[in-house]
């Protein structure tokens, strides 16, 4: 089966809002064993939305519209649907004290914008919104479905976890996808491919699929499963993994939705130990990342953001000889950075990193990119350079989650 999504509104095409509804919806489809086959965004604008409408009816058996339901003169959604499935708006009165009742809950006045929100096309099955005002609508027009949900991400997921996938799974014989993630840090993706090639070509010779999902700093393996018994599907996926994790298995961080983060504070709060930071490049993102963590407090005692050399001096007692002899991005320098910080906050760990983050500042000897990161815990302290490029954003991040990588290591060993 074959689907399509189309993304409304103006503030999508400008930048302004990234569409985050196309891509999680395209993931419940899948889920389901639909396939999606294009997600479009398109203005608030009438024949847009119909020129749309009518090159997905002639591809696709389901097509999902976001956006355009608000109370507001550019929500335009609801008049061109009436338009384009030749209907005309009328009251649905349960609909309208659904909405009164919304108001009345929160002890605030309608007006009759709000009220309106309770005309719907005459030929659409409306669907329950128990998050917020505006319905969503189900069509049909020769042999295609057509939904329509509002764009605010909460309602849309609501109502088509509510009301659509209960009647998507009963209505169509969809088959089974089962999916699993693998998460790696620390390779490229190319390297990664060389390694496990032999493992990719097995994988793919007995049906399952592989996707290579690479962002920065991370390479996630999605493996897919197609068939009618999930627990067969599932029970085939984790004998894969588990012959990658031979592999691979110091660059194998977590699954399915693991961050490194949450990752690296499981494993502290195992061992009951505690960490401290020093960031020079990195201005404190570890630091963000790690207090992202709901419980992290249990474990991570503090951080200095040592930007200047003065503080590294000052607060964290890196030798000044070494930063004139070596310079401030050094194994020497990164390395006094980690041991001044445990040793401050009397931290059973501390991760350290120095760097060129750019997009200026490097030089022939240390270009732009160049980071140095230290782990040091009560067996010393072990470092490692990087060379990340000319991004500073990019080596910013890449640089965050390779220090978190270094401390898993150290942690596991």
């Amino acid at each position: 089966m074959k689907a399509e999504l189309i993304t409304i509104g103006d503030e999508l095409l400008i930048g302004q809002t990234i569409d985050t509804n196309g891509s999680w919806l395209a993931e419940q489809l899948n889920l389901l064993g639909i396939t999606v086959s294009q997600i479009s965004s398109i203005r608030d604008n009438r024949e847009h939305i119909i020129s749309s409408l009518q090159n997905a009816q002639s591809r696709s058996e389901l097509v999902i519209l976001t956006g355009g339901l608000g109370p507001t003169n550019d929500d335009i959604t609801k008049s061109t649907l009436c338009e384009f499935f030749d209907s005309e708006l009328v009251l649905n009165k349960q609909v309208l004290e659904k909405i009164e009742a919304y108001f009345n809950s929160r002890s605030l006045k309608m007006i009759k914008v709000n009220s309106d929100q309770a005309m719907l096309p005459n030929n659409c099955q409306f669907l329950k919104n128990e998050r917020g005002t505006a319905s969503g609508m189900w069509f049909k027009k020769d042999g295609v479905d057509f939904i329509s949900l509002p764009g605010v991400p909460y309602e849309m997921k609501g109502i088509f976890l509510d009301e659509i996938l209960p009647v998507l799974k009963a209505q169509y014989s969809i088959s089974t996808v089962v999916n699993k993630t693998v998460k790696t840090q620390g390779i490229g993706e190319s390297f990664l491919a060389e390694i496990i090639k032999d493992w990719e070509k097995k994988l793919i010779d007995s049906g399952l699929k592989l996707a290579y999902l690479p962002s920065p700093g991370i390479v996630k393996l999605r493996i897919t499963a197609f068939g009618n018994n999930e627990a067969e599907l599932s029970a085939r996926i984790d004998d894969s993994i588990e012959n990658l994790k031979k592999l691979i298995p110091k660059y194998i961080f977590g699954y399915e939705k693991d961050r490194i983060e949450e990752v690296v504070g499981q494993l502290l709060k195992e061992k009951g130990s505690s960490l401290s930071l020093a960031e020079s490049c990195t201005g404190g993102n570890i630091a963000h990342l790690i207090t992202g963590v709901s419980g992290s407090s249990n474990y991570f005692k503090g951080s200095v953001v040592a930007y200047s050399n003065d503080i590294k001096q000052q607060v964290l007692y890196v030798d000044p000889k070494s930063i004139q002899q070596n310079g401030a991005v050094s194994k020497q320098v990164v390395e006094q950075m980690a041991t001044g910080v445990r040793n401050s906050f009397k931290s059973d760990y501390a991760i350290a990193t120095s760097g060129i983050a750019g997009p200026t500042g490097g030089t022939k000897q240390k270009p732009v990119g160049t980071v140095w990161i230290a782990v040091a815990y009560n067996d010393g302290v072990v470092s490692k350079k990087f060379n990340f490029g000319n991004n500073r954003e990019r080596n910013i991040q890449i640089s965050s989650l390779s220090a978190l990588n270094m401390l898993r290591l150290v942690l596991l060993n």
